[in-house]
């Protein structure tokens, strides 16, 4: 299990991530409160899931896209957009879109190949929360929300570039 940090703090991970469902592996996760499910079971089995008890959220693969999504998209509590690798950066525009084109209020959590030096770019994109990495230091993860004192470009955090801020 990795460790999380959410909204500047880092904090103990509630949910299960189910990278690969079936039908029967859905059916087994009655028991479990809250759980991430790919798009793909979300799509399918989305009302099941909202006449349930438990609390599930949807996360989406690099070559997924966030209107693809069923649904009222803020009825989602969590939507975790995943990095198969820390080169892929497909995720970041899906975070962008989410809050900028969708309106979505919820939790975008980073899951995958999360590492230190992508954490203040990721949160300037939209993301509020990082699984990162076994073997990234959460402290030093925690930290990196803070590397630069500003930016030139507008983004899901400041809607006005540098030079409308003057």
């Amino acid at each position: 299990m990795g460790k999380l940090i959410k909204n500047g703090e880092i904090v103990k991970d509630y949910w299960t991530i189910l990278y690969d469902t079936n039908d029967a592996e859905i059916q087994n996760t009655k028991d479990k409160k809250s759980i991430i499910v790919p798009l793909q079971s979300w799509n399918r089995f989305h009302n099941e899931f909202k006449a349930s008890a438990n609390h599930v959220a949807v996360w989406l693969d690099s070559t997924e896209f966030a209107n693809q999504i069923i649904g009222d998209v803020n009825e989602i509590p969590l939507i975790a957009l995943n990095f198969p690798v820390f080169t892929d950066g497909r995720s970041y525009s899906n975070a962008r879109e989410l809050r900028l084109e969708l309106h979505y209020n919820g939790e975008i959590r980073a899951i995958g190949d999360v590492l230190r030096d992508q954490i203040f770019y990721m949160s300037r994109c939209g993301f509020n929360s990082f699984l990162i990495r076994e073997d990234q230091d959460s402290t030093s993860c925690l930290k990196a929300l803070n590397d630069f004192q500003t930016s030139y470009q507008s983004t899901a955090v400041d809607k006005s570039p540098l030079f409308r801020r003057r």
